[in-house]
Parts: C-alpha cells; structure tokens; sequence
C-alpha cells in the first residue's frame, strides 16, 4: 500500500467495506426467501434454490487464488462493488415480469459468485491495507458493521416492504421499491470507495507469494488428528439449525390454515430481523465473555445445549399458535441461544487452524460449513410441505442429537 494509514483513516472505509460485505449476503440467502413466499413461490422451490445459493460460499477457497494473483485488492472490491449494484437492480427489475422467479433467481445466482469474490477481496485488502496491531483493534468494527448490515437487511428493509405492501396494496412492486434501494445503498457505497479506499498494492509491497501449492493446503488440512471427527462435527453441529433457518421465516408467513402462524411482512421483520438479530448479537457478544473466562472446553457443551434445546419453541408455536407478544420473546430467546452456540462453533473452527496455513484452513473449514448448512436447508421445504410444519419442528428438533454426539470425540485440549 502507498502509506495508506497516514492519508486515509482506517475509520474511513472499514465500516463501510463489511456492511456492503453484509448487504448481499442477507439479501441472497434471507430477504430472498421473504419475497418470494411473499410473491406465491412454493416452500420446496424456495428452500431448495435458496439454498443452493450458499454455494459459492462453499466453493470460494478454490477460487481465492485468482483475486490474490490478479490484480489488486482495490480493484476487486470496486469492481464486484459495481456488479452486485447491477445484479441488486436486475432482480428489482424482473419481479415486474411474468417469468420473474427464473430471471431473479438467476441474479441472484451470479450475486451469490460476486458476493463471495467480494468478501475474499476484502479480507485480503484487510490484511493488507492494515498494520497487525489495526487488524487486532477492528476487529469489532468489521463484526459490527456486518452486523448492522444484518440489520439492514432483515429489519429495516422487511419492515419497509411490509409498509409499503399496506400503503400500495402491491406486493412486487413493493419488493422493487426495497431491492431498488439496497442497490442504490451499493451504489453510493461503490461511489464513495472510489474515492476514499487506499490506492492499490504495488507488487514489491503485497504479501509474498507462496510457493506451497494449494494442493499440499489441502492435504495438510486433512491430515489432521480425527480429521474425519472434525468434519462431522463441522457439518452435523448445525443440521438441526440449518432446517430451521429455511422454514422460520416461511412458518412464520404462511397462513393459519396451511399450519402458519399468518404474520405480515413487517411482523417478521420486527420478530426475526429486529428483536431476534439483537438478541442473536447479544447471545455472541456473551458467548465470547464466557468463552475467554472458562475456556472452550467447559462452554462447548452447555452453549450447543444454548443453540439446540431452544427450537422446541418452534414446535410449540406450530401446535400452540400463539399470539404475537408471545413470537417476539421465543424467537428473541431462541436466537440469543443460537448466539451463544454459533461463538462456541467459531471458537473451535479457529481452534483446529494451528498450522502455518491458518488463513487457508480456517476457509475450508467455513466451506465445509456453509456446505453442512445448504444440504439440509435445500430439502427443508419439500420435508415441510410433505409433513407440515409441526412434524417439521419435531423432525428439526432430532437433527441436534448427531451433531451432540460428536462433542464428546473431536480433540479439544483445555490446556490451548
């Protein structure tokens, strides 16, 4: 970098790097199974092709190579930055089509490949943009400003579809209305990293490049003691969860008589985007006190307790129905647990990177991750619609007891 801390602050564009990091993931993998139950898909096609949405998720260590090599770190954000406006604006644009699921879901698909480029342009210019002791102290900021992307997303956003379909009485164009103002949100963000983002690396100041084939990475990742232990726990610990992600927000909009609870756009974004993502923060942000006070070891157990038992709520508001004073804490409830178990989860996936290749592994292992999250959540909808949702609940609720099981045989050591 050409002195990049002395002519631009940090504070400047960190903030705004990971929350448009955050927009299009939420849009792509969240907001995206809102308008479309909104818009009279079925809950198979929306589970199913939603799910398989997180695949360049899966997929990005492989291509992680070729933002490193070329190019610059700037160049990729700025350009990813300015396609993910055009695919926000595509989808905006074809849900006034009469074929608009296959032409938005196909945005979509070429958003999921942008966003996943971008997010690795990002970590990289990160590194590079920032000295070591930077990098330790924005940490938080980062964290937070994809939070409040999260925000964003599933809260404002979902409430402002949800007051406009009352205000217009027109529920695509509502969802236009909203998706257009996430891409301009992109736009003014692309505009003014433009301006303010550090010029790019010079090739005699970048990382140097290592020599080790990705190969070799490979291998030395799974050559680690119970390896095969590991990869069970990373893709089973969240099996239950992964069902549940999918079908909540379909629960909670389908109507009373197909075993919904009938809440409105803005309900949820309330329930699931506002209170439940403030507790979810909340549940991480104590996770991690916890965590550093007692150790991984001791918390593991009880925070996978924290994240599974709370989906019993989701079978009781299935049989029970309950009021909406009632929703707001049981999901606020279950997703401060879902904090609590998500910090533990990351600990441990940080945990087993100890090699030379850290940054490396700890990719595969988030790949392998989103991977044990699309395959369950891809046959949720069908699962649901074949049984109902409260059997669907019942069937969530069994799916924690595998990944339970494999606490008590991947290494952990109290000692590290």
């Amino acid at each position: 970098m050409k002195t990049p801390t002395t002519s631009h602050s940090p504070w400047t564009f960190i903030p705004t790097l990971y929350f448009a990091s955050g927009i299009p993931y939420i849009i792509i993998n969240n907001v995206s199974v809102i308008f479309y139950k909104k818009l009279e898909i079925d809950n198979t096609q929306i589970a199913l092709w939603t799910s398989f949405l997180n695949l360049p998720w899966v997929l990005k260590m492989f291509w992680g190579p070729i933002v490193d090599i070329n190019s610059t770190k700037r160049t990729w954000i700025l350009t990813t930055q300015f396609a993910m406006f055009c695919c926000l604006a595509l989808i905006a644009f074809s849900l006034q089509l009469p074929n608009f699921f296959f032409i938005s879901l196909a945005a979509l698909a070429i958003g999921a490949f942008i966003s996943a480029t971008y997010d690795i342009a990002t970590d990289g210019f990160y590194m590079l943009a920032l000295n070591k002791e930077q990098q330790a102290f924005f940490v938080g900021i980062r964290s937070l400003a994809y939070r409040l992307a999260m925000f964003f997303g599933l809260g404002f956003l979902v409430v402002f579809a949800g007051k406009l379909e009352k205000h217009l009485q027109n529920i695509s164009l509502s969802w236009t209305i909203v998706i257009s103002f996430s891409a301009f949100i992109l736009a003014i963000i692309f505009i003014y990293h433009h301006l303010t983002l550090p010029l790019p690396e010079n090739k005699e100041n970048s990382e140097p490049t290592n020599n080790i084939s990705f190969k070799h990475v490979i291998v030395s990742y799974f050559k680690q003691e119970k390896i095969g232990v590991i990869i069970a726990f990373i893709l089973l610990y969240r099996l239950g969860e992964a069902m549940l992600l999918k079908l909540a927000n379909l629960f909670f909009l389908d109507k009373a008589e197909v075993g919904g609870l009938g809440l409105s756009t803005e309900d949820v974004g309330l329930a699931y985007g506002t209170f439940g993502l403030i507790s979810l923060i909340c549940g991480g942000i104590f996770g991690g006190l916890l965590i550093s006070r007692y150790g991984l070891k001791k918390c593991l157990l009880p925070m996978a307790l924290a994240l599974n038992l709370p989906d019993i709520f989701y079978v009781y508001m299935a049989s029970a129905k309950p009021s909406l004073a009632l929703v707001y804490p049981l999901v606020s409830l279950e997703q401060f647990g879902y904090g609590l178990g998500f910090t533990a989860f990351s600990v441990y996936l940080m945990y087993i990177c100890q090699s030379e290749y850290k940054t490396s592994h700890f990719a595969i292992s988030t790949g392998i991750m989103a991977l044990g999250l699309m395959l369950p959540g891809a046959i949720s909808g069908y699962i649901q619609q074949q049984v109902g949702y409260l059997l669907s609940f019942i069937i969530v609720c069994l799916l924690t007891i595998p990944g339970m099981i494999t606490l008590f045989f991947i290494p952990l050591n109290q000692d590290d």
